[in-house]
């Protein structure tokens, strides 16, 4: 097995940054941010739902809406300009 690197970075700079820095600055988002990518994902769910064994289009839309209504709220809560890495 390999030997993983530990200590600090060199040439970069950053005296003393330790080699997994990454791991220790964790990022998960805000909580509205994972309710609007919950609410995509359950809309999804429900338009896949609705195609099984035949198509009920009325579901399929309903489903749709409701991803629609996930990325309206990704929109407001600038998800991806604010919790993007």
């Amino acid at each position: 097995m390999a030997e993983q690197a530990t200590g600090s970075v060199q040439g970069t700079g950053n005296a003393g940054t330790l080699a997994h820095a990454a791991a220790a600055s964790e990022h998960h988002g805000r909580p509205i941010s994972w309710v609007a990518i919950s609410v995509i994902i359950v809309g999804f769910i429900v338009g896949g739902i609705a195609m099984v064994p035949h198509p009920t289009w009325w579901l399929f839309w309903v489903g749709a809406g409701i991803a629609i209504v996930g990325c309206i709220i990704t929109l407001f809560a600038k998800t991806f300009s604010e919790d993007w890495y």
